[in-house]
């Protein structure tokens, strides 16, 4: 799905009344952008353009927060975004073997969305689960105790 151009997306009404609230306090950069990211999933190119007369800040500016600042995505992710831990309990039980398989398993790398755009995979640093190591969360969903084997019956939950 292509992003539409700047000139036929408009921010929504929830979006444009979350700005005019936060056009004059220090910080409405940053929750401007997470409020855009809460509502389309990523901060789309049109989006920024936006912003930039609606805040009066320079574009370079707003990439420049959104490129320093990992949580914010620039490219729309798939339906179900996988996160995988990497911290340093899962890292040591498993973890990276996890990504890979994940990543042999669907076709993409790290920060990739398959062509169907159904699935994107993160590496986290941390879930908060450490106790479970290692762990994914698909959507909210935990999933704990992973071995490479479970990985493609868990995916093809989501494929149904």
């Amino acid at each position: 799905m292509k992003e539409q151009s700047n000139t036929s997306f408009t921010l929504s009404p929830a979006v444009l009344e979350y700005i005019d609230k936060w056009k004059d306090k220090p910080g409405n950069l940053i929750m401007t952008l997470h409020k855009v990211q809460e509502e389309y999933g990523y901060v789309p190119r049109s989006a920024a353009l936006q912003l930039t007369e609606l805040l009066d800040i320079p574009l370079a500016k707003i990439y420049g927060v959104l490129t320093f600042y990992h949580l914010f995505k620039l490219k729309k992710p798939g339906k179900y975004l996988i996160q995988v831990c990497i911290g340093t309990a899962c890292y040591l039980n498993g973890g990276e073997d996890i990504l890979q398989e994940l990543e042999h398993i669907l076709g993409i790398g790290v920060n990739q969305t398959t062509p169907d755009e159904l699935f994107s995979i993160e590496a986290v640093r941390c879930i908060g689960c450490c106790g479970l190591s290692p762990v994914m969360n698909i959507n909210g969903e935990i999933f704990g105790k992973l071995k490479k084997e479970d990985l493609a019956k868990i995916i093809a939950q989501y494929t149904k």
